[in-house]
């Protein structure tokens, strides 16, 4: 699993590795990274049009060492200063002698590019892009459309700490990072312009202190927690996932929900709900029944999706929550979580909760939008609930009450229409049934859920039951490593 570490983390580390290496040394270290992956971006070297758009300080001073290795090798090299008082003066000097052109302010514009590296600001910068680095931008606007543009370690513009773009950023194809990766790449509008983020290694990690921001699970790693059966195994055995979704009004959330249920690894899946007969058509294997009462033994609940919000439902919710084994409350049922009775009996719970919130509901249970920092609201809002929050978006977020966060990477637009969370929430509970903790369980059904979306979508427009129906693709896909 990787890790992604905060800016003040990064400095510290930076600060120690330089004190054993020569002056400039780890500079040339992610220098070198820096061309190799603008080399392999361009159709090739010789010849090539290349434009740097350099900041004052380290990043800028990347930036031109890495286009100084880039015109030895024939490339065509401009630098655009941003300000030349301040320029990195020993990277400048090198780029220069190396045959690049440097230009300042007011001393023309360089002429269209086959790449754009951005340089401006770096991991330290905060906010949007400010007067006149703003207005210079808006200027190259169209060179920045018509060329791929690398970003130096954090897209000028870009939180590297929170992801948040709170003004004018650069949007990038790439994003080049150096020694480990920052949360603000992977999360929030800063995933979205940090595009594919690749990571060159100059030697910080083993000299990092505290824990990591956060984790990022990869495909190995899902492979490894998600539960199989055993050779004396039987459907009991397995974990039995009660779902108490749906309703006369929503089946569909009833059928959606039971489908990402019987993706999981749990043996048998249960239903309690108002959408009995829907579910006995659609899944003749679920056993179905009217009411959470009746449904027998599960090791885990699912409740909420498209259950409504009449005492019905609130009568289901709190015996779902009166339940001892792990429960996902998502949809309707966080609505009524917003309740404060329903809230104090759900703080009451012993047992492991997952609540999976979007960010309108996010806002009903902790009273305030996600805001531009979605992982410290995750995190803030899981002490709160004492209890695993999974934000949905398109980097899903999963924070658990004692700190510990996870992103998942699979994540895609596509998902972003009606009946993919009741999927996911279904999921969710048969890898709760099937003895997974419930910080690995969601974060693993986020992941699958994720690569559902993404194969749904290479095969055209997606629905929720598109996800549903490739679910079992993408968790064996997973589980065969």
């Amino acid at each position: 699993m990787r890790a992604a570490w905060r800016v003040a983390q990064v400095r510290a580390a930076e600060e120690f590795v330089m004190k054993t290496l020569p002056d400039g040394a780890l500079m040339q270290r992610a220098a070198a990274g820096l061309a190799r992956r603008c080399a392999d971006s361009l159709p090739r070297v010789y010849g090539s049009r290349v434009l740097l758009l350099v900041g004052s300080g380290g990043n800028g001073g990347d930036a031109l060492y890495a286009g100084a290795r880039l015109a030895r090798r024939g490339a065509r090299v401009d630098a655009l200063l941003f300000d030349p008082d301040r320029v990195h003066r020993p990277a400048a000097d090198a780029f220069y002698a190396a045959g690049g052109r440097l230009y300042g302010a007011g001393e023309g514009r360089p002429g269209p590019a086959d790449l754009v590296v951005d340089g401006i600001l770096g991991i330290g910068g905060k906010g949007g892009l400010r007067e006149p680095a703003a207005a210079r931008v808006a200027d190259l606007a169209d060179l920045l459309r018509a060329a791929p543009v690398i970003a130096v370690d954090v897209p000028s513009g870009v939180d590297a700490d929170t992801g948040a773009v709170t003004g004018m950023a650069i949007h990038a194809d790439v994003t080049v990072t150096f020694g480990v990766l920052k949360p603000g790449l992977l999360v929030g509008a800063g995933a979205v312009h940090a595009g594919i983020v690749e990571l060159v290694d100059i030697g910080l990690e083993e000299h990092l202190d505290g824990d990591p921001a956060l984790h990022v699970p990869d495909a190995a790693d899902l492979a490894a927690w998600w539960p199989r059966p055993r050779a004396n195994d039987n459907k009991y055995s397995r974990g039995v996932v009660g779902l108490a979704t749906g309703s006369a009004k929503y089946p569909g959330a009833a059928v959606l929900s039971v489908g990402g249920a019987l993706a999981g690894p749990s043996g048998l899946v249960r239903y309690a709900g108002g959408a009995a007969d829907a579910v006995r058509l659609q899944h003749p294997p679920v056993i179905a029944t009217d009411r959470v009462a009746d449904a027998g033994r599960v090791q885990a609940w699912v409740c909420g999706s498209g259950l409504g919000t009449d005492q019905r439902a609130y009568g289901e919710l709190r015996a779902v929550l009166g339940a001892p084994v792990p429960a996902v409350i998502d949809a309707d049922g966080l609505t009524l979580l917003a309740n404060a009775p329903m809230a104090d009996r759900f703080r009451e719970r012993a047992a492991p909760t997952v609540v999976t919130p979007h960010d309108g509901e996010f806002q009903r249970l902790a009273g305030g939008a996600p805001g531009d920092d979605r992982v410290a609201a995750a995190t803030d809002l899981a002490a709160r609930l004492d209890a695993v929050v999974l934000l949905k978006g398109d980097r899903t977020i999963v924070a658990t009450p004692d700190g510990r966060v996870f992103v998942n990477p699979t994540g895609t637009a596509a998902l972003a229409t009606g009946g993919t969370g009741d999927v996911l929430s279904g999921l969710l509970g048969s890898l709760l049934a099937g003895g997974l903790p419930a910080e690995l369980a969601a974060i693993a059904a986020a992941y699958a859920h994720g690569l559902a979306g993404r194969l749904a979508a290479e095969r055209g427009p997606v629905t929720a039951a598109d996800v549903a129906s490739h679910l079992p693709e993408a968790v064996g896909i997973l589980t065969r490593g």
